[in-house]
C-alpha cells in the first residue's frame, strides 16, 4: 500500500487531479500483466456529442441507500447498462439487461426502453461506474427525469453491502474473470477461442474443450468480446 500511497501523492499532485478518489479491488496475484497508460479524447466512447459528466454528472445513489430501496421494495427500475456476457455471469435480481454486444450500442438500446420508464426512478449500474457515468447523462438528453446510477458500480456494493439482492458474479476485464460478493476471485475462465466468459457450468458443457472451443463459438467465433480482456477492471 505504501508504494500505492506514493503513486496516488505524484498523480494528486497534477493539476486538476488533486480530489481524485480512487477505486481499489484487492487482489492476492497481479490481476493485469502490464500497466498501459493512453491519453483519449473520450473514456468508453459511445458516439454521442455533449455528454459532459465531469459538468453535468447524473445524478448518484450510493450502495447502503440502494440497499435499503430495494429492502423496502420501493418501485425502481433496475437498468444493466453492461453488455450481454457480462450480465449472463450475474446482475441484480429484477434488472432490465441494456441487451448490448458493446456500449457504443447502448443509445440506440436506451431508445428502444419503454416510453413510461422517463417519468419513473430508474437506477443504472456497471461494474465500478465508469459507463454509468456517460450513460446516466445521455439517458437525462433523452428525457428521462428521475435517473441515478449507482456510485462505484456493483463492486462498490459487494464491497460496502454484499451480495443481497445480486445473482451470480460479477465479470471483470483482467486476469480474475470473475469475482463473487466476497470479492474474491470465482472459478471462472475465458474461452482461449473466443474470449467469452465462461462459468464452471460452461466449463462443464460437452462443447467446452481446452483451448479449442466452448459453449458461445463450437459453431464459429462467437460476437461477445470484441476486446482484449486486460484493459479495465472497473468499468
Amino acid at each position: 500500500m505504501a508504494q500505492l500511497d506514493n503513486v496516488l501523492k505524484v498523480i494528486r499532485e497534477i493539476p486538476g487531479l488533486a480530489d481524485i478518489q480512487p477505486k481499489e479491488s484487492p487482489s492476492g496475484e497481479q490481476p493485469f500483466k502490464r500497466m498501459l497508460v493512453k491519453i483519449k479524447k473520450e473514456i468508453i466512447a459511445f458516439g454521442i456529442e455533449g455528454v459532459d459528466p465531469a459538468r453535468k454528472p447524473a445524478p448518484k445513489i450510493s450502495a447502503k441507500e440502494l440497499k435499503k430501496m430495494l429492502d423496502e421494495g420501493r418501485p425502481i427500475t433496475l437498468l444493466d447498462t453492461r453488455n450481454d456476457y457480462e450480465v449472463r455471469m450475474g446482475t441484480f435480481k429484477g434488472a432490465v439487461p441494456a441487451g448490448v454486444m458493446t456500449f457504443r450500442e447502448f443509445p440506440n438500446a436506451v431508445r428502444k426502453l419503454p416510453e413510461e420508464l422517463k417519468n419513473q426512478p430508474v437506477v443504472m449500474f456497471c461494474t465500478g461506474g465508469i459507463r454509468c457515468e456517460k450513460a446516466g447523462p445521455f439517458m437525462e438528453m433523452e428525457g428521462y427525469t428521475h435517473i441515478m446510477q449507482l456510485d462505484g458500480g456493483i463492486l462498490k456494493y459487494f464491497e460496502e453491502v454484499g451480495g443481497e439482492h445480486y445473482h451470480g458474479e460479477c465479470f471483470v476485464f483482467d486476469e480474475r474473470v470473475g469475482v463473487g460478493p466476497d470479492l474474491q476471485e470465482t472459478p471462472s475462465i475465458l474461452c482461449f477461442n473466443c474470449q467469452m466468459p465462461l462459468s464452471l457450468a460452461d466449463q462443464q458443457h460437452p462443447a467446452y474443450v481446452v483451448e479449442k472451443s466452448c459453449p458461445y463459438c463450437i459453431h464459429g467465433k462467437s460476437q461477445g468480446r470484441p476486446i482484449a480482456p486486460q484493459l479495465d477492471t472497473r468499468g
